[in-house]
């Protein structure tokens, strides 16, 4: 049993480290390509064309109002500060491309996003975020979108139109439905949505044919639509901590699955035929009421697999 604990403690910890790089990806940029400036006066009195610069951590409320004259910015990292709303200056900082405002005091994603059209990193984890405007659908070039540890209840249905997006980070929330319209983000690569209170998914909302990570821990799922077999690329599904019942047959057409974590759920067998889970080399399934005669059969049908019941 100890064993077996330490096996799961050290995957979660290989998975936390890839969730910091990705976090990190966010909210860092390349120092030796372009100066880091950390004064907004600094910058202006050295060089008006300066790109990158980081206000991390200065017990700021307000953007400073001369901040519009670094018109050539592309990096803004202005993490764990106080700011409550965004100030207009910061919506002229038309070249923008990544944007940290993680860790602040945030309540919205105003309309005013549209005008920075040129983002493809915004990070807005850890706020206080209960609304999404609609014109968020207007950052078409956005690739990746953090908003982790918010309250949001509700995602527009423009968010669709973020046609580039890859990563869609959604975990610690407060989601009771995923629309489907979102299967319309054909470059998702990653998307996650554990520790929400999702009690079902419809069957449009999982046919990400580019998908790669699929986390949807800790909410109250009782079935997976049989849509799943349409991510046809996904490599890790977490769907532990629900309430389970069975998985559609579908789950084992999942040909370039590698990791599926199933623990703590109510899964009493698998289906029939998982002979297509050809890649399959982790499957979590502690806390599961799946008989002994259940568990040789798995065994049986997945040699290659290393599993934990």
């Amino acid at each position: 049993m100890r064993v077996i604990k330490n096996i799961v403690t050290y995957f979660f910890f290989l998975t936390f480290i890839l969730v910091i790089q990705k976090t990190a990806i966010a909210q860092t940029a390349n120092p030796l390509s372009e100066k880091m400036f950390y004064d907004v006066f600094d910058a202006i009195h050295e060089n008006k064309d300066a790109t990158q610069l980081n206000l991390r951590d200065q017990e700021l409320f307000f953007f400073p109002q001369d901040i519009v004259e670094l018109k050539r910015l592309t990096f803004l990292n202005a993490m764990r500060n106080h700011f409550e709303r965004l100030d207009s200056v910061l919506f002229r900082l038309k070249e923008l491309t990544i944007l940290n405002l993680k860790a602040n005091n945030l309540s919205e994603i105003p309309k005013e996003i549209k005008n920075l059209d040129n983002l493809q990193v915004l990070n807005m984890s850890s706020n206080s975020i209960n609304r999404i405007a609609p014109e968020i659908g207007k950052l078409v070039v956005l690739k990746k979108l953090y908003l982790s540890e918010n309250k949001i209840t509700f995602l527009p249905d423009e968010l669709k139109e973020c046609k580039a997006l890859e990563i869609l980070e959604l975990a610690n929330n407060q989601l009771a439905y995923l629309s489907g319209n979102l299967s319309r983000l054909n470059h998702l690569k990653v998307l996650d949505l554990s520790y929400n209170q999702l009690y079902e998914l419809d069957l449009n909302s999982l046919q990400f044919k580019n998908l790669e990570e699929l986390k949807i821990a800790f909410n109250k799922l009782k079935y997976i639509p049989r849509t799943i077999s349409d991510c046809k690329n996904l490599k890790v599904l977490a769907l532990n901590d629900n309430a389970i019942i069975e998985l559609p047959n579908s789950f084992g057409k999942l040909e370039k699955l590698k990791i599926a974590l199933l623990s703590n759920n109510n899964i009493t067998k698998l289906p029939a035929d998982l002979r297509g889970l050809k890649n399959l080399k982790m499957l979590m399934l502690q806390g599961n009421p799946i008989s002994k005669e259940e568990q040789i059969r798995i065994k049986n049908l997945l040699p290659e697999c290393s599993i934990y019941f």
